[in-house]
């Protein structure tokens, strides 16, 4: 008998965390913030981990708002309502963990989109998962200047540079980067990353970037990888 209560209670977790992540990812997408609010004091009321509410909730609306850009169905402000939405309610979450589970930065990350090329969702959310997991990041933001990832890089005494671009147009950028962190003195000094959807294993190879990270979750992956080489 107390097997099976154990059981049941257990499909009941499921069932209420499965419920809340969906809450968190629909919040994202209708930009509501008080049923945002709601999902969030649920999940952490119920001991839901913090970094699985940041990565299968509010990432995946974000996501699903990023699909729904693309096809048209919403337009750019709605974008940007969805995306401060999710950096309020990921602060949210980051501030219930406990002062004793904070560590000290795993690392020190220089991330931005890199000129001429204006998106920026999945960069929000490889920053969110990256600082959910204990590095510190330095978002230059979207359309940023190759100077300007070279210059945040030396002001943080940076490990990793991690540089998105979303489009074939704005690919050569990063090789172009790579090229300036040479000049610099700095390619010895700091690791880097590439992404963005026509990236590649290959393409990273071709310019000299240390790796390549297909999506967000791969991200802090990779970044842990860079930071033990």
């Amino acid at each position: 008998m107390e097997s099976e209560i154990t059981m049941e209670n257990m499909k009941n977790t499921n069932v209420n965390t499965d419920k809340i992540l969906a809450q968190l990812a629909e919040a994202i997408v209708a930009n509501d913030e008080d049923a945002g609010m709601e999902a969030v004091e649920q999940g952490l009321g119920s001991g839901l981990n913090p970094v699985e509410m940041i990565e299968n909730g509010l990432s995946a609306g974000m996501l699903e708002v990023g699909e729904m850009f693309e096809d048209g169905e919403i337009f750019l402000p709605q974008v940007m309502m969805a995306s401060a939405l999710m950096d309020r309610l990921v602060a949210e979450v980051q501030k219930e963990i406990p002062a004793d589970e904070k560590t000290e930065s795993d690392g020190k990350i220089v991330l931005g989109t890199v000129e001429g090329d204006v998106h920026d969702i999945g960069k929000n959310i490889v920053k969110v998962l990256l600082q959910a997991n204990g590095f510190e990041v330095f978002d230059v933001g979207r359309d940023a200047p190759l100077a300007s990832f070279i210059d945040k890089a030396k002001e943080v005494d940076a490990d990793i540079i991690a540089s998105s671009a979303l489009m074939t147009g704005t690919m050569q950028f990063q090789a172009t980067l790579e090229q300036m962190l040479k000049d610099a003195g700095l390619r010895d000094k700091v690791k880097t990353m590439i992404g963005g959807a026509p990236c590649t294993d290959n393409w990273a190879a071709k310019i000299g970037a240390d790796v390549y990270a297909e999506n967000a979750s791969e991200a802090v992956t990779k970044a842990r990888e860079l930071m033990a080489m």
